[in-house]
């Protein structure tokens, strides 16, 4: 029996595999291809879709099927999963033999739950379980989850940022924030666009932001970015550092800071006092941006914990709810 824990994220897909640990990371992502006639049909996936990415033919789009934590694209997220799947060595014939426990927003609906069932059905999957991202990603940090001590995780992804207060016996308040680092990118190829006279493509922009973004003060990391100039069309060359991008992404993480603190308001007073004690655990691909948790601890004025790998975080943790059928009764559920 394969055991699988699947993490569609609007970017990054990730998949661990009971027993092995995190065997796929790859794009959300699908190239498609018309012809004369209009006919379309699949030219890439994943990575090398992504790679595409504003390099491509006129007649080539690229599609991302997951946006927001949303499945906009199911038949797109569907053939991109089967691809997945057969890249893990999970034939549609093993599939039948295979569990999967996909990892879901906080705020997942009813319908998404559906919709991923159907795609795991078309996929031939024999058995599914959902948990949500809060519960996985605290797991993720070794955490040991009980009835009585709540814990507060943020979860700042690509397309969403899930924020939650949890026990075992379930979420206490939490909401899924339609916002992460996906919102940065756009705003930096504004910037280079009315600051530098060049414009660039979204892999270029989420690029510079892991590799000069930072919340450190006076930062000074630099970069050489190519783009096309605006006015000319030619291919031009600029120097980018992180002071040229730290107002942006001061702008979306102190919002997400802010969404934080209106939901620790409305904590009951000993939960809200369970959460200052144990601190706030900070998982996503974002929060891995340097400087980015010490910004968050002094903005909330709250400890924050961090793990090696916190944009894994989640899918690791849902190995550990898919191993324990204990963990299993209380945070995930069967379909």
């Amino acid at each position: 029996m394969n055991r699988l824990v699947v993490d569609v994220g609007s970017w990054i897909t990730k998949i661990c595999i009971l027993g092995c640990g995190v065997v796929l990371s790859e794009a959300t992502c699908v190239a498609l291809q018309s012809d004369v006639k209009g006919k379309v049909t699949v030219k890439a996936y994943g990575d090398t879709a992504r790679a595409l990415s504003g390099r491509a033919a006129k007649n080539t789009r690229i599609v991302n099927p997951v946006c927001e934590g949303e499945i906009v694209q199911p038949a797109l997220l569907c053939e991109l999963l089967k691809y997945f799947l057969e890249k893990i060595e999970i034939t549609p014939r093993k599939a039948k033999q295979t569990e999967i426990m996909f990892i879901v927003p906080c705020s997942a609906s009813k319908k998404l739950r559906k919709t991923y069932l159907k795609i795991a059905a078309d996929c031939g999957v024999g058995r599914v379980y959902f948990t949500r991202t809060p519960f996985a990603a605290v797991l993720g940090h070794n955490v040991v989850l009980s009835k009585t001590s709540p814990v507060f995780c943020v979860d700042v992804g690509y397309g969403k940022t899930d924020i939650s207060v949890f026990s075992l016996d379930g979420i206490i308040s939490g909401f899924t924030a339609n916002l992460g680092g996906g919102n940065i990118d756009v705003h930096i190829m504004e910037i280079l666009c009315e600051n530098f006279g060049i414009k660039v493509g979204a892999l270029t922009a989420e690029k510079l932001k892991n590799v000069v973004g930072s919340l450190y003060e006076d930062d000074n990391k630099m970069t050489a970015v190519i783009g096309r100039d605006v006015e000319s069309g030619e291919p031009s060359q600029v120097a980018v550092n992180s002071s040229h991008l730290e107002t942006v992404i001061k702008l979306y993480v102190d919002k997400i800071i802010e969404y934080v603190r209106a939901v620790l308001s409305d904590l009951p007073a000993e939960v809200s006092s369970a959460v200052v004690n144990g601190g706030i655990y900070l998982s996503g691909g974002l929060s891995k941006m340097d400087g980015f948790a010490e910004y968050f601890e002094r903005g909330l004025e709250i400890k924050v914990n961090t793990c090696e790998e916190p944009a894994l975080a989640s899918v690791i943790g849902g190995c550990t709810v898919l191993s324990s059928p204990y963990l299993c009764a209380k945070t995930a559920t069967v379909n």
